[in-house]
């Protein structure tokens, strides 16, 4: 597999469609979703990006927040699909997935990475860095950018703040390899990143 480019990071043209993605498209198993997330453009309140990274969890998956059933921190995975689920990461940091599967399965996948393209000076603000590739490369990163937090649990992706835009029917060279920080299911290729891209959190390891 390919791994980061060391390209320019001068951000790309989104590839913006009129297409917002809706509750058929997270209806489905959470690996398919977590693939085709990778070209859609996430925006909260105007500012966000292009997906780049992603990574799948399902209930059935020990390294899942799900894997025991539900409790109060969780309880946004076992809801509809096309919700929102945060949480807060070592106490540290908020993390952003999106619920996908049936109603009550427990999955959902973690946005990890953005390509930053529309409230660069805001996101620059709200992490206190100038560099592109520093804004939005990491779950904890991209949403302290886009000014998540808890509040957004539970919120539908297809309604204000949230707009969410499926890529464009061009096919995008997408790369999988083990997830990032578990120490559970460690080998399942269940995280996904756009080939090439500057924007990611880290490489992804060679075939």
């Amino acid at each position: 597999m390919d791994a980061v480019s060391e390209r320019s990071t001068e951000p790309a043209q989104p590839a913006r469609a009129a297409q917002t993605l809706d509750e058929r498209f997270f209806a489905r198993p959470v690996v398919a979703v977590a693939r085709d997330l990778i070209g859609s453009t996430l925006m909260l309140d105007g500012i966000g990006g292009i997906i780049v990274e992603t990574e799948a969890y399902d209930r059935e998956d020990p390294a899942s927040h799900s894997f025991s059933g539900p409790t109060r921190r969780n309880a946004a995975m076992f809801g509809p699909p096309g919700r929102a689920y945060v949480y807060r990461s070592y106490g540290i940091h908020w993390c952003l997935n999106f619920v996908c599967g049936d109603e009550g399965r427990g999955s959902a996948v973690l946005i990890r990475a953005l390509e930053p393209t529309a409230g660069l000076d805001t996101m620059r603000s709200r992490r206190g860095v100038a560099e592109m590739r520093a804004l939005c490369a990491g779950p904890g990163r991209l949403t302290q950018a886009l000014g998540i937090t808890i509040a957004h649990d539970s919120l539908s992706l297809r309604q204000p703040p949230f707009d969410l835009e499926a890529r464009s029917g061009t096919a995008l060279p997408i790369v999988a390899g083990p997830r990032i920080g578990i120490s559970k299911a460690v080998d399942l290729p269940w995280r996904f990143g756009l080939a090439g891209s500057p924007f990611l959190s880290r490489s992804f390891p060679k075939a």
